[in-house]
């Protein structure tokens, strides 16, 4: 029987805040396990995740390392969903890791209301 829920996460900690950078990956990896469609959405500080090299040092206490989760919740096929003005602000366009896309406002409203939960970081 095919599992028609998803929820969404939307981040918008990096290394401000490493806890809140970190849980809504390990509960998206753990949504996925029980086959729950799941998106991840950055947003303000939480798009720099999506660059290149700036969640490798990323750890807290109790958790497995944000790279290591990060790469779990891509190889499953997912892609990182990022906040195109959020992304301009930074200037980090031209050096994003594999499968981080930037969209728009009507692609996040999209994903929200195609979910049966929305939870932010």
């Amino acid at each position: 029987m095919e599992n028609n829920e998803k929820i969404v996460y939307v981040i918008t900690n990096g290394k401000n805040n490493p806890e809140k950078a970190i849980i809504p990956f390990v509960l998206a990896n753990g949504a996925l396990a029980m086959d729950i469609d799941v998106s991840i959405i950055l947003q303000s500080e939480g798009v720099m995740l999506a660059k290149k090299g700036y969640a490798d040092d990323i750890k807290h206490e109790g958790f497995d390392p944000l790279k290591k989760l990060i790469d779990d919740y891509l190889s499953s096929g997912k892609k990182l969903l990022l906040c195109g003005p959020c992304v301009k602000a930074r200037k980090i366009e031209n050096d994003l890791i594999e499968n981080a896309v930037i969209v728009g406002a009507a692609k996040v409203a999209q994903e929200a209301l195609s979910a049966k939960a929305v939870f932010t970081y």
